[in-house]
């Protein structure tokens, strides 16, 4: 079992889930706990930690936005049009000073706080439920657009709704719950939560986990901004934190799952992929880093050529499943008999190359016998077979075209004659 299952089948488990709800428990009674206290933080360290979530959201945004442009799923769409309006929304009003003589309007939760709130949970519920009915997007250019008009009008509703509640209405003092109005993002927050944790059951990557990560850190952060009775109070500022942590979270699971995106697609651009061998774009690439090694050292190597005999013949007789999966066969003798060092490549159709550094012609005629004998004796029907030539630079050539010329010119002739007294033909030393 790899790392990234083991991961997921801690997480995805019911376990996960409730350590998730214990350790929002905690915190649920810290921000309890801090309403005994009167004490106000500084109204400095709210505006930089605002300011700081607001970058944290804009740049998951464009992470976000790269994974969609790359996998063309909706649902990293959806959350990267969302931040951007968060996290704009949050850094420009970080500048607006807080003012604790102005009590009556600080009682009120900031309307950045409830659209961030609530617009990021209906954002992470409403991507759940598109992934599930339409998880591909079929013109990205378009769907950007239309994505980032329907976010800022849906935050455009939320601040104009938020702005004709009444402070009453918002804010109960000495209550269970002196901010009730959180508690509709922590419903939001809480089918997200559970949402994202029954998503593990079927991925789990890193941009996934984030996910799971966040729906539970903004359910707590709303749970406990619902317990805030001041302004800039302790309870408050547990909140910012939770917040905060979210956004970090979400941030590094997409960077982390980026980077795992750029590798894949990196190994795609150079490797075949019927055999998973490297493609001719890389053994140019290999051939020549192994020319200008072998300048510097004055140490040759060698380029062994190999062709599957009949392959025609077996696609005819059963069929090209069959013949595709003779490739196959090939390609892992390959893999299996050379050397960490040594580079396996599928030349072109049935043919197939093999760069084996600091090897001289009494070492490639070793290691061309080997593969093609061990090919020979393959358990799997039908049979196959496969004919091998080799050039040793610089002696047989001191270009990529001229070992390939001589390979291939070693290797025909190798096919056109007895295998039973030949098996391998070296080149001709020029």
């Amino acid at each position: 079992m790899d790392k990234a299952q083991s991961t997921r089948n801690l997480f995805a488990g019911s376990a996960g889930l409730w350590l998730s709800f214990a350790m929002g428990g905690g915190i649920f009674a810290l921000s309890w706990w801090l309403r005994t206290f009167s004490a106000a933080f500084d109204p400095l360290f709210f505006r930089q930690l605002q300011f700081t979530s607001g970058i944290l959201a804009i740049t998951f945004a464009a992470a976000a936005l790269v994974r969609f442009r790359g996998t063309r799923e909706r649902l990293p769409l959806i959350l990267a049009c969302g931040f951007v309006i968060t996290g704009l929304t949050l850094a420009s009003s970080s500048f607006f000073s807080f003012r604790l003589s102005d009590s009556r309007l600080l009682l009120r939760d900031p309307v950045t706080w409830v659209m961030d709130r609530t617009l990021l949970g209906l954002l992470l519920v409403s991507a759940l439920v598109v992934e599930r009915r339409l998880p591909r997007a079929r013109n990205p250019g378009r769907e950007i657009v239309a994505a980032l008009i329907l976010v800022v009008l849906s935050a455009s509703l939320l601040s104009v709704a938020h702005a004709r509640l009444p402070a009453g209405l918002v804010v109960h003092p000495g209550r269970a719950f002196p901010r009730p109005g959180n508690l509709l993002p922590a419903a939001l927050f809480l089918l997200a939560t559970i949402g994202y944790h029954r998503r593990l059951r079927h991925v789990s990557s890193p941009f996934d986990l984030s996910l799971y990560f966040a729906a539970s850190l903004n359910l707590w952060c709303s749970l406990a901004a619902s317990q805030s009775e001041r302004p800039l109070d302790g309870t408050s500022a547990v909140a910012g934190m939770l917040q905060f942590g979210s956004y970090a979270v979400m941030l590094g699971g997409t960077l982390l799952d980026d980077i795992r995106l750029f590798e894949k697609v990196r190994l795609l651009a150079v490797s075949d992929s019927l055999t998973g061998l490297a493609n001719y774009r890389r053994l140019v690439e290999v051939l020549e880093a192994e020319i200008e090694r072998a300048k510097r050292t004055g140490r040759n190597f060698a380029l062994v050529l190999f062709d599957v005999d009949g392959l025609k013949k077996i696609n005819d007789q059963f069929g090209h499943l069959t013949g595709t999966r003779a490739l196959c066969r090939v390609a892992a003798v390959l893999r299996a008999h050379s050397r960490a060092i040594d580079t396996g490549a599928r030349h072109g159709g049935d043919e197939f190359a093999l760069v084996l550094p600091e090897t001289g012609a009494q070492g490639a005629a070793e290691v061309a016998l080997r593969i093609c004998d061990h090919a020979a004796h393959d358990e799997e029907t039908p049979a196959i077979s496969i004919s091998a030539g080799f050039a040793v630079y610089p002696q047989d050539g001191d270009t990529i075209e001229k070992l390939l010329s001589t390979a291939d010119g070693a290797l025909y002739r190798m096919k056109k004659q007895d295998k039973g007294t030949a098996p391998v033909e070296e080149p001709r030393t020029k």
